[in-house]
């Protein structure tokens, strides 16, 4: 289970009630919070990136998958992800692209989270959209990371400032709200992922 960065064991339940799920120290992404953080799993694949990335990137996320399979909380983590939090990085044991499959599978579309204030990112400092794409366009194979490090925001604001910049130049479609159950989300990431063996629900 993967939480927003820094934000404590709280998750969005339904109707926006807020849900507390109690973590312990055997709960793998607090035991390993130093992989499931790791920069190389939040990031997308880049045309610069070496070998040797590629298989540190791959190990990380074997590594993260196999804990993920093994966490009570899978199903609830995987459901609170698609549903209600846009995050960045390994969640339930999927990626940002698998679980932006799983939406798409379910019909689901979330606004993007803000959580640079709760995590103490930005001190005030509003980040302009058009420097962002300014600074990707003139770097394209440049990780986020870099991006983000340069304008002293997160990745997930680097990400979500270039979603919304894509999402103004796409024709948008009236999108239905839905709220799907525990058993659709994960019956959707068991066709997503292709291995129903590893989806609990």
């Amino acid at each position: 289970m993967s939480q927003e960065r820094n934000s404590g064991p709280h998750m969005m339940g339904r109707g926006g009630t807020t849900m507390t799920i109690a973590l312990d120290a055997n709960t793998p992404c607090v035991k390993f919070a130093h992989l499931f953080q790791n920069p190389l799993l939040e990031d997308g694949e880049t045309k610069r990136e070496s070998a040797a990335e590629r298989r540190q990137r791959a190990a990380l996320m074997s590594r993260a998958v196999s804990l993920c399979a093994g966490c009570p909380f899978q199903a609830q983590c995987l459901t609170d992800a698609v549903v209600h939090h846009d995050v960045a990085g390994v969640v339930a044991g999927t990626t940002e692209e698998q679980r932006l499959e799983i939406r798409e599978l379910l019909g689901v579309s979330i606004d993007p989270v803000d959580n640079d204030p709760f995590a103490g990112v930005n001190s005030g400092r509003a980040f302009n959209q058009e420097e962002i794409q300014r600074l990707r366009a003139a770097n394209p194979t440049q990780p986020l990371s870099a991006i983000a490090a340069r304008l002293g925001c997160s990745i997930s604001t680097v990400k979500r400032h270039l979603r919304k910049a894509a999402a103004r130049t796409e024709p948008r479609a009236s999108v239905r709200r839905l709220t799907p159950s525990r058993a659709q989300v994960m019956a959707a990431a068991a066709e997503v992922l292709g291995d129903a063996d590893d989806m609990v629900a």
